[in-house]
């Protein structure tokens, strides 16, 4: 009883040993790869866009603090010094922003402000530009 026991270990875990070599691995890994390179293309789109949120985000608030320095001063400001708005620091100065913001031009009545994208986010050598105005509604100028 004690022997044949043994025997069947021994079987057992020379079975045990064949299960995936190198080989399959990195073939699945290739064809995972090639996958991947497929998919890209399409993906793009999806990547800038959901980059893009940040512009459409910190643009509002550029526009909220316009707004509450109208309410003040009876005026809208180009200096971004003059708003309570502090943009996000940027991937060139080990920030996580990839959009720089300013304020374009500014009178009694209208503003308008740019976000600026400094990443080229599908690699075509486009950048992606928004705008916001005095009405509040960020929009596309240039689409990367």
């Amino acid at each position: 009883m004690h022997h044949t026991d043994h025997n069947f270990k021994a079987t057992f875990l020379k079975q045990k040993v064949a299960a995936i070599n190198l080989q399959e691995t990195l073939i699945v890994l290739a064809i995972i790869g090639i996958l991947l390179l497929l998919a890209l293309p399409n993906l793009m789109p999806l990547i800038a866009k959901a980059k893009s949120v940040e512009a459409q985000v910190q643009l509002k608030a550029l526009y909220n603090a316009q707004t509450t320095h109208r309410y003040m001063y009876s005026k809208y400001t180009s200096i971004m010094e003059e708003l309570d708005f502090e943009a996000p620091r940027t991937v060139k100065e080990n920030g996580t922003a990839n959009y720089v913001y300013q304020i374009i031009s500014a009178d009694n009545a209208s503003f308008t402000a740019r976000a600026e994208a400094i990443t080229d986010f599908d690699g075509d050598g486009i950048f992606n530009v928004w705008e916001i105005d005095e009405n509040g509604n960020p929009k596309q100028i240039i689409k990367d």
